[in-house]
């Protein structure tokens, strides 16, 4: 507790990557100019994607989603709709899950089948008109390419290849593969891969780079850039100004900045005892080939020789 003590001390404001910092700033009902502001400057951005202006939102219970206990520690979430009923799922991923791209859709899935309602006028039938669902992802980390076994052992790679590029934002929506025209625009995914983001805020002059800017380097900053006079930024630093909480809200983002370590480290640990478990791989099958020198496998694998000579 005590560095996360010493991590607020020396940050004025929040971390907007915590489950706190996130429902502070975008999942609070006083402060939902701030989550109209940022999804009106996503469309604006993103304006291969038809969306009206967002005037007014009413916030959702999330609890339908039924995510799990691991999810909740590495996924926060709103869920909304704008006062013309079209919804907005809103998350912050944290760290790289697998098949993470598949947890969203199957999220989404879950908030659309809710959505189907049963008809009093046709006997109880069910209703399948659907509203608009937005599903916007912020993540703090880049796609990643991994390979893959196929069912015939063949190495393949993960469609995150293919979407992985110099962009920050992808857009997604159902299309015809033939004609390259859009089959079905009820249904879209925006994925912002944050740690892209390296602009500097004298480079930053639309609404849509302002606001990355801002989710980026909140907890660096010891006070507003002269370049973000607009109101809605206005209103965000001073909400997310540390020293203005109450003892209990104080007390609540300490225990999130907590959990946002405690699941950054675990994976960290996982990622290194697979890369481990990888090296004492390759070293059994250099080992097994019995023409390198174990101080030459040591070299390649960075194991140790009492490692190598244990397998």
């Amino acid at each position: 507790m005590k560095e996360v003590q010493r991590d607020i001390a020396i940050s004025k404001y929040i971390n907007p990557y915590t489950d706190f910092g996130f429902k502070k700033l975008f999942g609070s009902e006083l402060n939902k100019d701030l989550l109209i502001g940022f999804l009106n400057a996503l469309f604006e951005e993103a304006r291969q994607i038809p969306g009206d202006k967002i005037l007014d939102v009413k916030y959702l219970s999330n609890e339908e989603l039924g995510r799990t206990a691991y999810d909740r520690k590495a996924v926060f979430d709103v869920l909304c709709e704008t006062e013309k009923g079209v919804k907005f799922h809103l998350e912050m991923q944290n760290v790289f899950q697998e098949f993470f791209i598949d947890r969203t859709i199957f999220y989404a899935a879950r908030s659309i089948q809710n959505m189907a309602k049963r008809d009093s006028a046709t006997n109880g039938r069910w209703n399948f008109q659907l509203q608009k669902l937005y599903s916007v992802n912020l993540l703090n980390f880049t796609f990643k390419e991994k390979d893959k076994k196929d069912d015939y052992g063949n190495s393949t790679k993960k469609i995150v290849n293919e979407i992985s590029d110099d962009d920050l934002m992808h857009c997604v929506m159902l299309k015809n593969v033939k004609t390259d025209k859009i089959f079905y625009d009820k249904l879209v995914f925006i994925y912002l891969e944050m740690p892209k983001f390296q602009k500097p805020i004298e480079e930053c002059h639309t609404f849509y780079e302002k606001w990355l800017f801002v989710l980026q380097n909140l907890t660096r900053l010891m006070e507003r850039p002269k370049e973000l006079q607009e109101r809605v930024f206005v209103r965000l630093f001073e909400q997310a100004e540390i020293a203005k909480y109450t003892p209990e809200e104080y007390s609540a983002y300490e225990d999130s900045l907590v959990s946002l370590w405690d699941i950054a480290n675990s994976n960290e640990a996982a990622e290194q005892k697979g890369a481990e478990n990888k090296a004492k791989e390759i070293a059994l099958s250099l080992k097994a080939l019995g023409t390198m020198p174990i101080a030459q496998i040591a070299e390649i694998t960075k194991l140790t020789l009492d490692e190598i000579n244990s397998l």
